[in-house]
């Protein structure tokens, strides 16, 4: 329990090789955005960011699987100046050596419930996927589709340590490549079977996929990102605790699928949307924010 507790206060007070990783990686990111900008990512809602950086992002995978945690984390920055915690499942946030240490120093942590709190508790900024891997590996139709059965932890901790939640949704990373068949068809139950059988792990299936074309080079996509406005997870007397918990997971997935519909209208009305260079100033951009 010693060493546990002692990981555990190793994620706000970080290794000296870690704190320098930071700082690299700090004007790494700063120094990008230029190029990033020429992508055009179309990201809106920042007003809706509570500038304390006392919140927790929930988002949604895509099949793209880190593109959308950096373009969060890099947009919280440049509004904000905050670093995002980005909560990792427990096979990337263990892995050794540099890798590791790159990960920690991007914010980076494994998402147990000891670590979120911590991390509460010293007042950060989070992000959490609830859906996990298993919303990377999408089958033909479930573009965008949450897979969030179960998964209620983000906000019993959210409830627990007072902290608002802002969904965050991510359009562009699940058409960068297209599933061949659907899950119920015969390949695609023949897939999930081979699947489970060499990893354990059901709903983890990654189905055959074409990009551009029939080959598996990604097709260029822009990134379209919004931060919909804080829920606020403080309990309303006379309601027991198991129901409020249900009541924040349920209105926290109501507003992302709301977000990602919204996008992907935006998406669909965009010549700029396969990044089409001759497209480039045409691109739908974000309408201002009123004043």
């Amino acid at each position: 329990m010693k060493n546990a507790a002692a990981r555990t206060e190793q994620i706000i007070d970080q290794p000296a090789r870690v704190r320098a990783l930071r700082k690299f990686a700090e004007v790494t990111a700063d120094a990008i955005w230029p190029a990033i900008d020429l992508t055009l990512p179309y990201v809106d809602g920042t007003e809706n960011l509570p500038r304390d950086g006392r919140f927790f992002l929930v988002g949604n995978h895509t099949q793209s699987g880190m593109a959308e945690a950096w373009l969060t984390c890099l947009s919280v920055r440049r509004t904000i100046g905050t670093r995002v915690r980005p909560l990792t499942e427990r096979g990337m946030g263990s892995m050794p050596g540099l890798a590791g240490d790159l990960l920690a120093a991007c914010g980076g942590v494994i998402g147990t419930p000891e670590n979120a709190t911590k991390l509460m508790e010293n007042n950060e900024t989070l992000l959490v996927f609830p859906g996990g891997g298993r919303e990377i590996g999408k089958f033909k139709g479930e573009e965008y589709q949450l897979k969030w059965e179960g998964r209620a932890g983000f906000a019993r901790l959210a409830i627990a340590n007072g902290y608002p939640i802002v969904p965050v949704g991510h359009v562009g990373g699940d058409d960068i490549y297209h599933s061949l068949y659907t899950r119920d068809s015969l390949l695609g139950r023949l897939t999930e079977r081979v699947s489970q059988a060499i990893t354990g792990k059901p709903g983890m299936t990654m189905p055959l996929v074409r990009g551009i074309g029939p080959t598996l080079i990604p097709s260029p996509q822009r990134m379209y990102l919004r931060f919909g406005q804080p829920i606020d997870t403080t309990k309303p007397a006379g309601v027991s605790d198991g129901e409020w918990v249900e009541t924040v997971k349920k209105t926290s997935q109501t507003a992302l699928e709301s977000i990602l519909q919204e996008l992907q209208g935006i998406r669909a009305d965009d010549p700029f949307r396969e990044w089409n260079p001759l497209a480039w100033r045409d691109a739908v951009r974000p309408e201002p924010v009123a004043s």
